[in-house]
């Protein structure tokens, strides 16, 4: 039987929560009591998923940008207007830009992955952190990679985005210190979703050969361990970065 925890009376943003990672994990924070904003780029497929996960109306679908910081502000409000406050967030959309030495990667490329993998957490953090610290009380989970602790080639600019992630997340930890807010990051190795779907398959199976494991991790598991970061148990750990790699990252 699944761990739960108790979310009832919590509010919480997943972004890019219309399906993959984040998908798993509204189902998981919904299904424990929460009341959850899905904040993704396909507003349409937000709201179908909100209506499919929580019939009841304890999930709402969010169109937004996580790259532009305006949108994000307007998503923001919309998600107060419904439910008075944000607790939680997790930063779960991204893309996994093109399979290129970075030579060959256009800056134009390059800069839309960081726009999106970097700087999307950025301005939810941003737009989110000072209610937390005014009620002294909030969780946040950033989703990062193992790219984002090794660097995969062919990947410098997802792997860069994830490292951007991780140190982000440690200094937004030690801000936020006393405010009964934690913010930690989890470092998946490579998961059966979408976003394999802008990768080669030899980038796959490059990655797939460093799991000794010997598998794709579940979103599911992800999910599982998020669901303790973002619960009010994980109340001492905070600017770390949760291991889920099927043990290639031993540190």
């Amino acid at each position: 039987m699944p761990i739960t925890f108790d979310f009832s009376g919590r509010a919480a943003v997943v972004t890019g929560g219309a399906q993959g990672i984040g998908r798993a994990v509204v189902e998981r924070l919904v299904d424990n009591g929460a009341e959850v904003a899905i904040w993704d780029l396909d507003g349409d497929l937000a709201e179908a998923t909100a209506s499919e996960v929580s019939p009841d109306g304890k999930a709402i679908g969010v169109g937004v940008d996580v790259g532009d910081y305006e949108a994000v502000v307007k998503a923001r409000e919309a998600t107060i207007a419904r439910f008075g406050k944000v607790d939680i967030l997790v930063n779960s959309a991204g893309i996994a830009g093109r399979s290129e030495k970075l030579w060959e990667y256009a800056p134009e490329h390059w800069a839309e992955v960081l726009r999106i993998n970097l700087t999307g957490p950025f301005n939810c953090c941003k737009a989110l952190v000072p209610g937390m610290m005014e009620r002294n009380y909030g969780r946040i989970a950033n989703i990062a990679s193992i790219a984002g602790k090794e660097g995969n080639p062919n990947a410098a600019a997802y792997s860069a985005s994830k490292a951007g992630v991780i140190g982000m997340t440690k200094s937004l930890g030690k801000e936020t210190a006393g405010h009964d807010i934690a913010v930690n990051a989890i470092a998946p190795a490579v998961a059966r979703t979408k976003i394999l779907e802008q990768v080669s398959q030899e980038h796959i199976d490059y990655m797939l050969s460093k799991i000794p494991r010997n598998r794709l991790v579940l979103v599911e598991e992800i999910s599982a361990t998020i669901a303790f970061m973002v619960s009010e148990e994980c109340s001492f750990t905070t600017g770390f970065t949760f291991d889920i790699s099927g043990g290639r990252a031993t540190y």
